[in-house]
């Protein structure tokens, strides 16, 4: 029998206080029924002995203490699944958004989930093609893997988020077979942002194999943090019950992270960095450790997590914190975007951790790893070249140090500016770095195999 109790005392926020009660479990829903008969959502946030507070879905504005009931419906938030799920959009309570039907459930599943047991998890492996070279010819994305995007504000990360989302597929041995599908979480985007992302799946029929979770910037802060454990939970069906490979992004963990701040400065609680909470490592680990494999389950979930660094500053605790539960990052360059290069993705900062076990001569292509650690160690000595003609000149460089800083033009210019629906195969990303190498002279080439450049380069020459 579910209890209602008369016991609110208090509206500070988007919380609510509530007395006496008893037997309440953490996280439990809440029904709010106020004296005009309308019903508002929550969840428990927090107890106190017989006291409760609840964290509200819907707003706070208009709500009297003065005869309002709380019922406490004994089980957590749930999400309803079913396979009829691609292809929709849902805001973050999990509502259809785009004036579809409501889902009929094959089941409900609590969106709180838990991250895969280290036992039972599987080392990520096989390489997930995004059509963007900067990525999958120096920073590869692993089936399994949690690949963050690092940019600012004003930079084209969402452009990119989309694009990866439209593009990407599994590739390599068996791949022909594997069911790939996209789940899509933006959360606080505007309603022109929101309206982009669908724009974007609709017109390139990327919707029919994704399913997209989005909350607006005036929508109820609570459901920010409810968005990604929803879009979690789907994407664990998906992989876990339906054998799908899945991969999440989730844009903009910055907004996630704020929300929290929001809601722990309504608790009154004690700032950590910044003022955000101290639990923020924590809660994003939550988060970021529900990708993965499982031993057992033909599966997996792949993770982008987008994030804008507030100032540029990757030192901030939310990229700083990221970095550590994560394994690399995709930095976006503020200089690259400046002078009209798409995507700016400096490729130095970067870093895929997992890259080793995404390519090869049964993933990818024999060559990848000797030509992505080569363009990576010519670039870097052409952006060198580059920083000692700005303080010395021109005249100071040498013949061989000219020829580096062409080839960090070219890169530049042809490796890493793609068009923004130019979905490039790993062969053709392959083989342009061979085409940019021919700048240097093949005595310079010390990280290929010498049987490569025979194979590879003639061909690309032609």
């Amino acid at each position: 029998m579910l209890k209602a109790y008369k016991t609110v005392t208090e509206v500070s926020g988007p919380l609510l206080i509530v007395e006496k009660v008893s037997d309440v479990k953490f996280e439990e829903m809440v029904e709010v029924e106020l004296p005009s008969g309308e019903r508002r959502r929550g969840r428990v946030l927090e107890i106190d002995r017989d006291r409760a507070v609840v964290q509200m879905f819907e707003a706070t504005r208009g709500l009297v203490v003065e005869g309002a009931k709380a019922k406490f419906l004994g089980r957590g938030l749930e999400l309803p699944v079913s396979i009829d799920m691609l292809g929709r959009v849902f805001d973050g309570a999990g509502r259809p958004k785009d004036g579809g039907p409501e889902i009929i459930p094959e089941k409900k599943l609590d969106i709180g989930g838990n991250p895969i047991n280290p036992y039972a998890r599987d080392y990520p492996t096989d390489f997930i093609q995004t059509g963007v070279s900067s990525i999958d010819g120096m920073n590869p994305l692993v089936r399994g893997q949690k690949l963050p995007i690092f940019s600012g504000s004003g930079l084209p990360h969402n452009r990119l988020a989309a694009q990866i989302a439209r593009q990407a597929k599994v590739i390599g041995k068996g791949a022909e077979k594997a069911k790939f599908a996209v789940v899509f979480g933006a959360m606080g985007i505007t309603f022109e942002e929101a309206q982009y992302f669908i724009n974007q799946f609709r017109q390139t029929g990327a919707i029919e194999r994704a399913v997209l979770y989005i909350n607006l910037a005036d929508d109820p802060v609570v459901e920010r943090i409810t968005l990604p454990r929803m879009a979690l939970t789907c994407a664990e069906y998906l992989a876990f019950e339906k054998d799908m490979h899945i991969l999440v992004i989730l844009t903009d963990m910055t907004n996630y992270a704020q929300a929290l701040r929001e809601i722990s400065a309504a608790r009154k609680e004690i700032p950590g960095r910044r003022g955000y909470p101290g639990y923020l490592y924590t809660d994003l680990a939550t988060l970021y450790e529900r990708a993965g494999r499982i031993k057992g389950k033909k599966g997996s979930i792949t993770q982008i997590p987008v994030l804008a660094m507030p100032e540029d500053d990757k030192t901030h605790p939310i990229p700083d914190l990221t970095g550590y539960i994560t394994e690399g990052q995709i930095m976006i360059d503020r200089g690259l975007h400046m002078r009209g290069i798409y995507p700016p993705v400096d490729v130095l900062p970067s870093l895929s951790r997992l890259k080793d076990k995404g390519i090869g001569p049964d993933k990818t292509r024999e060559d990848h790893a000797g030509i992505s650690n080569q363009l990576y160690a010519a670039y870097a000595s052409g952006k060198e070249a580059k920083e000692l003609a700005v303080i010395l000149g021109e005249a100071a460089l040498t013949d061989m140090d000219k020829k580096f800083s062409k080839f960090a033009d070219g890169f530049e210019d042809k490796f890493v500016r793609q068009g923004e629906f130019e979905d490039r195969t790993v062969d053709e990303t392959l083989d342009l770095g061979w085409k940019l190498l021919t700048i240097l002279p093949r005595s310079e080439l010390k990280r290929v195999k010498e049987e490569q450049i025979e194979k590879y380069m003639p061909k690309v020459k032609k």
